[in-house]
């Protein structure tokens, strides 16, 4: 449970980041606490597009792994950040990825700062 809650933190921080950096990215709400409520519920969404959709990509991409020398997970990132702005978007919630190249760069960004955020956090493990 406790590995749960660091990564849902570490999510909604890398899109916070990437929300902040990139104007084709974004998060919309009436206050403060509204946006804070919609980004961890998209960090949620983010979570579960990630822990369920992405390893079969994954593993249905593989020969083109193979090709690009794992470049083709960069677009796989993408892809994924586009699927969570389409599922937040039918459930409601104002977050918004416009296109892939924003997705792209969001992508990088998110991978990067969820990283960050995964050495700084404790883990189950620590």
């Amino acid at each position: 449970m406790k590995n749960f809650v660091v990564k849902t933190i570490a999510n909604a921080a890398a899109l916070a980041v990437a929300i902040w950096l990139l104007k084709g990215i974004t998060l919309s709400g009436e206050n403060t606490a509204r946006k804070v409520l919609t980004l961890i519920l998209v960090a949620l969404v983010f979570g579960v597009v990630n822990f369920i959709v992405k390893p079969v990509v994954k593993l249905l991409s593989f020969p083109l792994f193979i090709l690009t020398l794992g470049l083709i997970t960069l677009v796989i990132n993408a892809l994924m950040l586009l699927l969570t702005s389409w599922i937040t978007k039918e459930l409601g919630l104002a977050f918004h990825v416009d296109g892939f190249w924003n997705a792209l760069v969001g992508g990088v960004i998110i991978s990067v700062v969820a990283w960050a955020m995964h050495v700084i956090l404790p883990d189950e493990k620590d």
